[in-house]
């Protein structure tokens, strides 16, 4: 598998200087590419070489940074997807003076396209809160997708891999108005954005989300899907309100028999595969949120659960048949360790069944 990180290859730097020379003849490319593969790049993780990259770039373009920007203007539509994030990562370098403040939120703009520029502009955050929300909220009302989305992307109190906005963690609140103007976007890809910052949201601040999500769910099939996606960790966590909000009641009517394994034993690689029956005894249909939770076991010798989404839909009254089965495929983000492990059944928030079986 692929590291972001490997895709700074010695291939991709000289394309990059290649054509950055282009449009900028002084440009040293030997230069620019000895500064890139210097002592300590095969150490460097991901984010660390978008740096080096980007001071590389310091070095090698025009010392001005309005006509620094106007040689990577030229370019940046041939420096596209997540390897070129060190396009906007140099305004985030060179570009938070306040002398460079208007210049710095025209380029974001200019840039996120390309390669989002929801990273670079979170220290003009932390930095000009009131100024750069306010600037946000105006992008907003932009005709162009990567734009809006910029603005909701680019506040999220904690957006994976960026900083953390630490005051909006605290208090979402001046965000807020970010999230009202976008909540019917025509547009998916800002619409998953709202929904994940919400979701960010959801985790300091609960009831804030879920007073937020009962007003909105019910005033448009989009605004109801941000509702929705926003609410997933709410819902995985069994939340009653976020639960009941989407119809999910506790359900004494409904329980889990014959919850079966089929093997006892498996090896790291294997699947664990399994089976059990929902008994819907209500005699009408019930709409439920079926989950199981894998209770793995840690260096420490205790279980630390984790919980999958199993179905998500109405069963019929009676009883129905349900199999599915969980990976322990070698993963980077999961090592295993041997040992008894425990599957619950979830039902609705509500643990109903379990079994155990051991890993070797």
């Amino acid at each position: 598998m692929e590291l972001f990180k490997d895709k700074y290859t010695p291939g991709l730097i000289d394309r990059t200087g290649e054509l950055l020379h282009q449009y900028y003849p002084a440009l040293d490319k030997a230069r620019f590419r000895d500064l890139v593969f210097a002592e300590g790049w095969e150490q460097a993780e991901f984010k660390a070489r978008i740096r080096r990259i980007t001071q590389a770039l310091t070095e090698v373009l025009p010392s001005s940074y309005e006509e620094a920007l106007h040689v990577i203007e030229q370019a940046a539509p041939q420096l596209r997807g997540v390897e070129y994030l060190f396009v906007p990562d140099f305004i985030e370098v060179n570009g938070l003076a306040p002398e460079h403040y208007e210049l710095s939120m025209k380029y974001l703009t200019v840039f996120t396209p390309y390669s989002s520029s929801e990273f670079a502009v979170r220290p003009f955050i932390e930095r000009y809160p009131i100024e750069t929300l306010k600037r946000m909220m105006e992008w907003t009302s932009s005709e162009n997708e990567h734009i809006r989305r910029l603005a909701s992307e680019g506040s999220r109190p904690r957006l994976p891999w960026g900083s953390k906005l630490r005051s909006l963690i605290a208090d979402p609140t001046p965000a807020l108005p970010i999230l009202h103007a976008l909540k019917q976007d025509e547009s998916l890809y800002v619409r998953k954005s709202v929904a994940n910052h919400l979701n960010d949201i959801s985790k300091d601040h609960p009831d804030l989300v879920l007073d937020l999500a009962s007003t909105w769910f019910g005033q448009h099939p989009h605004t109801d899907w941000i509702v929705r996606h926003a609410s997933r960790s709410l819902l995985k966590k069994g939340h009653p309100k976020a639960l009941a909000l989407f119809g999910y009641v506790e359900q004494d009517a409904v329980h889990v028999e014959q919850l079966q394994l089929a093997r006892d034993t498996i090896a790291v690689g294997e699947e664990l595969e399994f089976t059990f029956d929902v008994v819907n005894a209500s005699g009408q249909p019930q709409m439920l949120r079926i989950e199981y939770e894998i209770g793995y076991m840690k260096a420490s010798g205790k279980q630390a659960p984790k919980r999958f989404k199993c179905s998500d839909k109405t069963y019929p009254a009676g009883r129905s048949k349900v199999a599915t089965k969980q990976s322990f495929k070698v993963i980077t983000t999961r090592r295993y360790y041997a040992g008894l492990h425990t599957l619950t059944i979830v039902v609705n928030g509500q643990p109903t069944a379990s079994a155990t079986f051991v890993l070797e």
